[in-house]
């Protein structure tokens, strides 16, 4: 993936998330118990670490919340079967609801997308709150096979994901826009 790639989105940087092997803390939240896998960095995400998750030795992820709890960035986790369906239908209404800008990309697992939604600097709450209409309006037209971020029902620590891997779509604001 390229520099440009990650551009796209406002990823936090300094701080990141590393996988490791075992279990890092277990955390208790809302009468659930959360086994962490991800350690936490506090030292800048550079070039060097992206590289390294490009290259698939280490799985880094990011923050969706920063310090001051404000998100960039409304995601999509989709884990289904119909990436081409889930794009055509998320496009559309995120087109119909105002948003003319965001992307698409690949993880780890063929098939399975993050779409994040560039909304720009929104507390949490609002975040959450856009996240919950946008995943119950598409929820409406498609079998619901993707998790939302931020999300309320999970700790500060699980609102991260990976980087991803390769860019699988993108919308930059949008020519047709000037017709509706």
């Amino acid at each position: 993936m390229l520099p440009i790639d990650t551009s796209l989105i406002k990823i936090i940087t300094d701080h990141y998330w590393i996988k490791r092997d075992t279990i890092v803390q277990k955390i208790a939240y809302k009468e659930r118990t959360f086994f962490d896998k991800f350690e936490r960095i506090n030292e800048p995400l550079t070039r060097a670490i992206i590289k390294q998750h490009e290259d698939r030795e280490i799985t880094v992820a990011h923050s969706l919340i920063n310090r001051f709890d404000k998100v960039e960035n409304i995601v999509f986790d989709y884990n289904g079967r119909n990436t081409e369906r889930f794009w055509h239908r998320a496009q559309l209404l995120l087109r119909e609801e105002g948003f003319i800008n965001f992307t698409a990309y690949e993880s780890k697992t063929p098939g399975h997308l993050h779409l994040y939604v560039h909304k720009g600097h929104t507390t949490l709450q609002e975040g959450e709150q856009i996240a919950k209409m946008l995943s119950m309006k598409l929820g409406q037209r498609l079998p619901r096979e993707w998790r939302m971020f931020p999300s309320s029902d999970l700790p500060k620590e699980f609102n991260i994901l990976a980087l991803p891997y390769t860019l699988y779509q993108k919308e930059r604001g949008a020519s047709w826009s000037k017709h509706m």
